[in-house]
């Protein structure tokens, strides 16, 4: 990969279990959590009795040097050598989306191979360590409990820690980590516990004084064979869903985390391969449909999407996939979160699509969604993330999305229904999805004053990028009742689109070829992102014309790391610009506009997981303040990520409606 990644991810797994590294170098500074809290793994290397660190930033011991890091959608990978030894370290989350078993197992791999690169024999271990940050909100909230286990009938050697009091879901919220469950890290070697002081500070960053840390370590020496080291998290209860403690997928029939590490550390080169046969297809094919750099913007972006969810099972045995908005709020399965990350899912398993939507369709049959609040449209979110109650964010009329969420559900349907060609999901849920087109056919053609995704801008009336929503919401229902054989239902609601969309070429041109962010606001511009899917679709609800002198429009806007989401303010989102490029029908076109983003992420100074919302002049992720006037840390590791796939999904052809 020539991307340089603005973090490498180390562990991704869920948004609890997830460790990065924020620099070039894995020695240059700690591992974090994704929230920039520290999250240390520590390691060190023995070579004919000198220690070297190759992870983490404490210089009290000398760096080995670090020659390369690459990184691929499954796994980052580092070289580094000293006296005449080459260590290659490679990080791997196995978390493939079409095998629910492992994309929900808890265990992530480092495995470390040696070489000798001077001919002379050399005595070689390796000693990894893991701090009790991993498994409570703070360091130094709580003491931990530690235990040595032997696994495998002797074979493996794994140490268990986790807090003293145990918070089983007892907390929900944005900048939050986990308070309860167990970790274990594992190898065939040795292990232990120890600690360590570290200077405790103020949230002005001031040292307050001393705290100790404790540690969990396994250690090896390091042979010809590769040392493998696993890292596993057992939460117990994942999801707290309508008050209901519910497990994730790999323990939903009772499965012990001890047998789930023993089983990984015995399939890891199966487990491998697996992931390189599928990383490898996808580069492939990404650099078929769009380039090498998007490409590489697919890898970065993988890894995070997927893990910042969490697979569980209901009551009735039914899949769910739960988002967290990482830094953007915390809300649970929202729904202007889960619509742009579906492409990659639409990819690999459409079943996770539907794991998505099912907390909203739950929440929207609810007595207070329906009876109290008698909303006729569709929620934003079903709670904030691990519990999901209902609504989190706000249930006053004012607080609401509703032309956003119900073209985004109507949307997320029919792209669930053409990628497996089967419409028993959304016919399960007709009634809703009628009333909600009834909603779009009622407040679509001209907005009002009303929330949407991109709401950070501000509120914005006669938004001409919500009309095109509605437009394809409408047209959703069209496709549905068409593949389950009402043409005549399909023919309606495709024309209603259709004379929609004529109309909203009228009133949003600005007259010079391009269209305007808002219908009464003449001279502006925005990306058109939204009818991105009738070009997938294959639907011609919008002319052609339209969209290529739209996108010729664009090259006015751009800026040296990216096309502006809007006129207002010179920063941009990431998904939206891929979509917005995707409407490009040369791939030329597509390339330039990808370009500067790949350059903005490749350059920036915010050494932080790949965000999706950045200045477009700087290449710095947006921060905003709230209204005491405090600085918030801004948007990363979202799963809105899932959205850079859109151009493969184009590219693969299995949106076009048969």
């Amino acid at each position: 990969m020539r991307l340089r990644a603005p973090a490498y991810p180390l562990i991704t797994i869920d948004p609890y279990f997830n460790v990065w590294s924020p620099a070039d170098k894995l020695t240059d500074t700690d591992t974090v959590h994704w929230t920039d809290y520290p999250n240390k793994i520590v390691g060190t290397a023995t070579i004919d009795g000198k220690d070297y660190r190759i992870i983490g930033g404490d210089n009290t011991i000398p760096a080995m040097t670090q020659t390369s890091v690459d990184m691929s959608a499954f796994s980052t990978t580092y070289t580094f050598e000293e006296n005449g030894v080459r260590l290659t370290l490679k990080f791997t989350s196995p978390i493939i989306p079409s095998d629910l078993y492992l994309l929900s197992r808890p265990v992530s791999y480092l495995e470390i191979t040696r070489t000798v690169t001077d001919r002379k024999k050399h005595t070689v271990s390796v000693k990894i360590a893991v701090s009790e940050a991993i498994c409570m909100d703070h360091r130094g909230d709580d003491s931990v409990v530690c235990d040595t286990l032997t696994l495998n009938g002797g074979k493996l050697k794994s140490v268990k820690m986790g807090t003293e009091h145990q918070k089983l879901l007892e907390k929900d919220g944005d900048d939050l980590r986990i308070e309860w469950g167990y970790f274990y890290l594992t190898v065939n070697g040795e292990v232990g516990t120890y600690t360590a002081d570290y200077e405790k500070k103020d949230a002005e960053g001031n040292v307050i004084g001393n705290a100790a840390e404790t540690f969990v370590y396994a250690e090896t020496a390091l042979t010809s064979a590769p040392a493998l080291f696993t890292f596993a998290y057992d939460d117990i209860k994942s999801i707290e869903y309508f008050n209901e403690h519910l497990t994730s997928y790999w323990n939903k029939d009772g499965a012990l985390i001890t047998d789930e590490i023993v089983k990984a550390h015995a399939d890891y080169k199966a487990t491998l391969k697996r992931c390189r046969d599928i990383e490898d297809k996808m580069f492939i094919d990404a650099v078929r449909a769009g380039g090498e750099k998007y490409a590489e913007l697919l890898e970065l972006a993988f890894r995070q999407t997927i893990a910042a969810h969490k697979v569980a099972v209901d009551t009735n045995g039914e899949i769910l996939f739960i988002s967290k908005e990482c830094y953007s709020n915390g809300c649970a399965a929202t729904v202007d979160v889960s619509y742009p990350s579906i492409p990659l899912f639409l990819l690999y398993n459409p079943e996770l699509v539907k794991g998505m939507m099912r907390p909203i369709y739950k929440y929207a049959a609810s007595e207070q969604w329906s009876k109290e609040l008698k909303y006729d449209f569709a929620p934003h979110d079903a709670g904030r993330y691990p519990k999901l109650n209902g609504q989190h964010y706000g249930l006053t009329y004012d607080k609401q999305m509703p032309v956003e969420e119900c073209g985004n559900m109507l949307v997320m349907e029919a792209a669930v229904a053409i990628a497996t060609n089967d419409t028993s999901f959304a016919n399960s849920h007709m009634d809703v999805l009628e009333q909600w087109v009834k909603y779009l056919l009622d407040n679509g053609r001209d907005p009002e004053n009303q929330l949407f995704t991109d709401d950070f801008a501000g509120h914005l009336a006669h938004n001409c990028n919500l009309t095109l929503k509605a437009i394809m919401g409408i047209a959703c229902l069209g496709i549905i009742y068409g593949m389950n054989g009402d043409k005549r239902a399909e023919r309606k609601y495709l024309k209603l689109a259709r004379d929609l969309a004529l109309d909203w070429e009228k009133r949003a041109a600005n007259g010079d070829g391009s269209y305007r962010l808002a219908f009464d606001k003449p001279g502006t511009f925005s990306m058109k992102y939204n009818i991105v899917w009738d070009k997938l679709f294959g639907t011609e609800i919008m002319p052609k014309s339209v969209l290529e002198s739209e996108v010729a429009s664009y090259y006015k806007h751009l800026h040296a790391y990216g096309l502006p989401l809007d006129s207002r303010k010179p920063y941009t989102k990431s998904d939206w610009t891929v979509w917005t490029a995707t409407l490009a029908e040369d791939r030329k076109d597509f390339e330039n506009l990808i370009a500067p983003m790949w350059e903005g992420f490749n350059v920036t100074p915010s050494r932080v997981p790949m965000t999706d919302w950045y200045w477009t002049i700087t290449s710095e992720h947006k921060a905003y303040f709230s209204r005491s006037s405090q600085i918030w840390k801004s948007f990363r590791n979202r799963t809105v990520q899932g959205g850079l796939f859109i151009k493969l999904l184009e590219y693969k052809g299995i949106m076009k409606i048969k």
